[in-house]
């Protein structure tokens, strides 16, 4: 799958929505939604969110996980962890992005939880490179995740990716 196909499964997540109109529920192939009330919270798919937050029609409520502290103890847990722990969402990368990029207003601390994601993710590609690297210097036969501390040289080494939100 590239980027975009990715970014697509993502935008079906159920994200929650502050609207500021009113509307009766509305019926789609995909499931019902609503009713909208202004004020009131209701879940949403993401792509409807961010069409809504774009016509200034709702307030996006961030995901639960999409908190500073939440990420820091997800952060420390990866960076102590030998192997990948556990993710808040399958998506959480591209709803970071997507958010990030289309309701920061509506996110508190938007910049520390745009570093937070990205040292998380940093920590998981050291991780798969120390993998990597061993898999081709010992020629094995499958590979595993080594320990973290047991290569931290490849954290000076040049990026093999490169996010930008």
């Amino acid at each position: 799958m590239d980027a975009a196909e990715v970014e697509f499964l993502a935008e079906k997540e159920l994200v929650t929505i502050i609207p500021n109109f009113s509307l009766d529920k509305i019926y789609l192939i995909g499931g019902d939604l609503g009713p909208f009330n202004p004020g009131l919270p209701v879940q949403v798919p993401l792509w409807l969110a961010i069409n809504l937050k774009q016509r200034q029609k709702c307030r996006l409520l961030p995901p639960e996980w999409m908190d500073v502290e939440k990420l820091e103890k997800i952060r420390d847990h990866e960076r102590m962890e030998e192997t990948f722990t556990p993710m808040p969402s399958p998506y959480y990368m591209e709803l970071t992005k997507l958010l990030l990029n289309h309701a920061s207003d509506n996110i508190p601390k938007a910049d520390e939880i745009r570093t937070l994601i990205k040292d998380v993710w940093d920590t998981r590609i050291a991780k798969l490179r120390v993998s990597a690297d061993s898999f081709v210097r010992q020629q094995e036969a499958h590979a595993q995740i080594l320990p973290f501390s047991q290569n931290q040289k490849l954290l000076n080494q040049p990026r093999l990716f490169s996010l930008v939100f």
